[in-house]
């Protein structure tokens, strides 16, 4: 974690820049978007154009509310459209898929949607946060990859898959990292220290973010597709809503003393679906190029990135066969 200082000056008085880069025409997903962060950023996707902005929700009424939210606010209907997409199931998610991919076109992809939890849940053989906030979530981004590439080619046009990441990833633990099988240890509910598990998801989504864009650029796939994972910074959202009582407190607290407010923390994703190239397998911090924990830069970090994508692949396989070939051909 950056120091102290760096910590609350970014937090109490950093300004993350207002965003104005327009998305006329853009076909826009932003994931867990019906509250909070991915809400707000799916406003301003519709405030600077977009055709269309899909909320991608596992509670469609929610998702119908925010959706009227955006239109009042913007003044522009039907540009927002609600989709049902449960994170937890890797059925929805094939569905969810499949369904975009009978779009015109797909230019920017949020992979926003997370889980903070203590509680160890089973979700697809998976603790519930790693099914969520990691496997699920990559699943989604591998199977649109095409979509994106297919849009890039069609249009002479980057599109942009970016991911909402965590500062908590500079606080894991993480000893798992030494396993042979590490998914396969994260999946063991006896082995589960759920005081870290939120963090270590958001450390194993920026490792398996930093391959995918390695693997894309790579790839001898046709299509310029950026990829990149950003740090939102802390905000006073309904993050805390699935933890007890008393930690919920604890926390709403803390965001309210130091978090930004939605609106403002959004900007982050906005300004990473507008970045070009050079935000490319980049972490973001305050809307701009930053550098992930240091461990994620180190020799071990690297190892461990390789052997979680390999782990990934295998597990997504047997999910949705043949999806290895949809990142490298």
């Amino acid at each position: 974690m950056p120091p102290l200082s760096k910590f609350l000056h970014s937090q109490l008085f950093f300004e993350v820049p207002y965003p104005v880069k327009s998305f006329s025409g853009q076909t826009v997903i932003v994931t867990g978007s019906n509250t909070g962060l991915g809400l707000e950023a799916a406003r301003h996707f519709a405030r600077l154009g977009a055709e269309k902005v899909i909320l991608a929700v596992r509670n469609l009424a929610k998702g119908e509310a925010a959706a009227a939210s955006i239109e009042e606010t913007t003044g522009r209907k039907d540009v927002t459209e609600v989709w049902e997409l449960d994170l937890a199931s890797y059925a929805s998610v094939e569905r969810f898929a499949a369904r975009v991919n009978g779009l015109a076109r797909l230019d920017v992809l949020v992979g926003n949607a997370g889980l903070l939890t203590y509680d160890f849940v089973r979700a697809e053989e998976n603790e519930l946060m790693m099914t969520v906030n990691v496997v699920s979530t990559l699943l989604l981004a591998i199977l649109l990859l095409p979509k994106l590439r297919e849009t890039s080619l069609r249009w002479q046009k980057e599109t942009v898959l970016t991911f909402t990441g965590s500062l908590g990833h500079t606080q894991a633990e993480f000893p798992e990292r030494k396993s042979r099988h590490i998914l396969e240890d994260l999946a063991d509910e006896k082995k589960a220290r759920m005081h870290d598990r939120y963090n270590v998801s958001k450390l194993v989504e920026v490792l398996l973010v930093r391959e995918l864009a390695d693997r894309v650029t790579s790839s001898k796939l046709p299509g310029n597709v950026v990829v990149s994972i950003l740090n939102p910074g802390i905000a006073d959202t309904e993050m805390a809503r699935n933890v007890s009582w008393f930690h919920g407190k604890v926390l709403k607290v803390v965001f309210g003393i130091v978090g930004r407010t939605p609106e403002a923390a959004s900007r982050t994703i906005v300004l990473a679906a507008g970045g070009g190239q050079e935000t490319h397998g980049k972490y973001l911090d305050d809307g701009k190029v930053g550098e992930p924990s240091a461990f994620v830069l180190s020799s071990d970090g690297n190892r461990v990135q390789k052997q979680l994508w390999d782990e990934l692949l295998e597990k997504l396989e047997g999910v949705h066969p043949g999806i290895s070939a949809l990142v490298s051909g």
